[in-house]
Parts: structure tokens; C-alpha cells; sequence
């Protein structure tokens, strides 16, 4: 069984591979999701300007409840992260997983912000 810190080198590992054929534009943006063992994140972010258009967390006052790092919490953070993004006029993002696998979380995440109205 892989320790915990082999497991992370290889995400780590995966993830740089992966940001070398995808980068954020002006107009289309990337999405960056970051999970921990207690919160899910997600970013909206343009590469070329190094900026953090819009961002939404488990951390945020927006969710009603601390739901922490679930399946459930996941699905909020991904409908917050669409609907600020739409607010600010972005549609379109190309989605970056950071190396997880796209399965639980993560594709709750995705999930939840295809259907509040973002494309990728």
C-alpha cells in the first residue's frame, strides 16, 4: 500500500503534466478544484494575467452550514463557483482536476457547476 506522502508526490506529479497542456485565458478561463481532507476549493482562474477571477470554498459564509469535505459539500461549492463565474460573464472554463481522479468529490464539483449553467 502507497504511504500517504507517495500518494501525494504522484497527484503532485499528474498535476504538472496535466497544467502543461492546459492554461486559462481571457476567455476561457481555467478551473482549478483543490481538495484537503477537511474542504473542497475551487478557482476560476486567467493564466495569461495571473489573476483569480472568482473563487468559492467550503470555508466561504456563503454555504449555510460548515458541511465540510463531502459529496454534498462539493455540489454547493460547485453551484457557488458557477454562479459567481456566470455573474461576472464567464461561460466557458476549461476544467483542471489537479491531478485527482475524476470520480466523488471532484466530479460532484463538476457536476453541480455543468448544471447551474457553466460549459467545459
Amino acid at each position: 500500500m502507497l504511504k500517504k506522502d507517495d500518494r501525494q508526490k504522484g497527484r503532485e506529479r499528474r498535476h504538472l503534466r496535466v497544467r502543461k497542456k492546459i492554461t486559462g485565458t481571457a476567455e476561457r478561463p481555467r478551473l482549478s478544484v483543490y481538495r484537503s481532507e477537511k474542504h473542497i476549493y475551487a478557482q476560476i482562474i486567467d493564466d495569461v494575467s495571473q489573476k483569480t477571477l472568482v473563487a468559492a470554498s467550503t470555508l466561504d459564509k456563503d454555504l449555510e452550514i460548515s458541511l465540510g469535505s463531502n459529496k454534498e459539500a462539493a455540489q454547493k461549492v460547485g453551484e457557488i463557483i458557477a454562479k459567481k463565474a456566470l455573474d461576472k460573464g464567464i461561460k466557458q472554463v476549461v476544467f483542471d482536476r489537479g491531478g485527482y481522479i475524476y470520480h466523488g468529490r471532484i466530479e460532484e464539483l463538476a457536476k453541480a457547476a455543468r448544471e447551474a449553467g457553466l460549459e467545459f
